[in-house]
């Protein structure tokens, strides 16, 4: 038997190598060189086309936690990302560029990975194939003709929209106006440049940013869009009131301009985009602004009078299936056993979220290839736990969703303090996992946890 893996994501990329490294032959199907879809730039796989932070890194958080099962499940994606991080405070930043590649020299050079440089039109020749199981790790923007073929298998897909931020030069960046700090002092001190604005600014800014031109979106109800909260364009959540985005993204809390000695009215963060820092992406400022009007508007940001911009922000329709209706918590399709899905559009949101849809369902996969039972972590871990949100059949509505403390069960003694809470759910569910994959014959690391 071998693997079948179509999509070189994040996903794609973290289920070939959980199959390959089980000892399975694994073909990893990418249409990319020769075809790319509008929000990937480069020929490399895993590529970050949004942000460059993968959230928080602590532990004791949901997006830590998570980070830490696949750390124990022998992530790919882990093990690169916390070789290529730059510096983001509490959060787990990494250089996108170095990032891409060091996984994609994994993957090819992997001994039991084949990668087939083509664009798949159907399922229909991986459905009748009697030798090999299947993931479809082809991501939110799945080509055209694979999402029909997609839906005519399993009916209609859902979509919302997703949008990316700006990247600027950090040579454009007006220091006179900014300075380096990390909230409540986190990190090294110098990990965000803060680009401050007092109250008149600050109107004048919020005035602007709401009533300035947009990009026109097709195939979509301009009037009543479906946006993903995480993803929320800047000025879609500044409509909803004068000071929602500065209790936001641009929320001041935990940040002192050394220059007044006081807390700034807003404050707009800027993120190291890679190692060597000479360029910045806008913490949470994804937008469909046109292009000039980017420019103008968030001008208006003292620190960013005279900005340089290495991307403008883009916004791009994200496809997921109704997986409730679709899919098994081992991420196996329950019409087609031999099929899997992985990755955004089985309705995980965020890049590690969907790396480790794409780690189960690959060592889901070649656990079936083997002939063994295949696994649901438990529930009191992240991954189990989202697992089991995508495909449970009493969820309605069906919407996207990131790691999050609420879809854990809960706990026994749960105590009151909130970071005594996160950490109880942490130790519980990074326990729980452990014995679990011993049980199951599994290879696994020990968590990197101190009560």
């Amino acid at each position: 038997m071998h693997i079948n893996v179509i999509g070189a994501g994040l996903a794609g990329c973290e289920a070939a190598f959980q199959s390959a490294q089980r000892g399975l032959k694994v073909y990893l199907y990418e249409m990319k060189p020769q075809k790319k879809t509008p929000a990937h730039k480069s020929d490399t796989f895993s590529e970050l086309v949004c942000s460059n932070s993968l959230k928080a890194d602590r532990v004791e958080s949901a997006a830590g936690m998570l980070k830490e099962e696949m750390r124990v499940m022998n992530s790919l994606l882990m093990e690169c990302a916390d070789q290529c991080r730059v510096p983001a405070g509490g959060a787990l930043a990494v250089d996108r560029d170095k990032f891409s590649a060091m996984v994609t020299d994994r993957i090819r050079n992997h001994p039991n990975i084949q990668v087939v440089e083509k664009e798949v039109l159907n399922l229909d020749e991986f459905i009748q194939d009697k030798d090999g199981i299947t993931v479809i790790a082809s991501g939110p923007l799945t080509s055209e003709s694979l999402s029909k073929s997609i839906q005519e298998k399993f009916g209609g897909a859902l979509s919302f929209f997703d949008a990316a931020a700006p990247i600027v030069s950090a040579e454009s960046i007006d220091m006179e106006h900014a300075f380096t700090a990390s909230r409540y002092g986190k990190g090294d001190g110098d990990d965000y440049i803060n680009c401050p604005m007092n109250k008149e600014e600050y109107e004048n800014f919020h005035r602007e940013l709401v009533n300035a031109e947009r990009a026109p979106l097709h195939d979509f109800d301009v009037n009543n869009p479906k946006v993903y909260e995480g993803c929320m364009p800047i000025e879609i959540m500044a409509q909803r009131g004068e000071d929602t985005i500065r209790f936001g993204p641009m929320k001041p809390v935990g940040l002192r301009d050394p220059k007044t000695g006081h807390r700034p009215w807003a404050v707009l963060q800027l993120r190291k985009e890679n190692a060597l820092g000479s360029m910045y992406n806008l913490v949470g400022f994804q937008t469909n602004l046109k292009f000039p009007e980017q420019k103008r508007v968030f001008g208006l940001i003292p620190a960013l009078k005279n900005a340089e911009y290495y991307r403008y922000g883009v916004m791009h329709r994200n496809t997921f299936l109704n997986s409730p209706k679709i899919l098994n918590s081992d991420y196996s399709a329950r019409e087609y056993p031999n099929l899997f899905f992985a990755g955004q559009m089985t309705g995980v949101e965020g890049y590690m979220e969907s790396a480790s849809s794409g780690l189960l369902a690959g060592m889901n996969a070649a656990r079936r290839a083997l002939g063994m039972e295949t696994l649901t972590m438990p529930e009191t871990s992240m991954t189990g736990a989202l697992s089991r949100y995508i495909s449970c059949p009493e969820v309605e509505k069906f919407q996207p969703m990131g790691a999050n403390l609420g879809v854990l069960p809960p706990l026994e003694n749960r105590p009151r303090d909130k970071k005594e809470r996160a950490a109880a759910y942490a130790y519980r569910g990074l326990e729980d996992i452990e014995k679990f994959l011993s049980l199951s014959g599994e290879n696994f690391k020990p968590a990197n946890i101190q009560k």
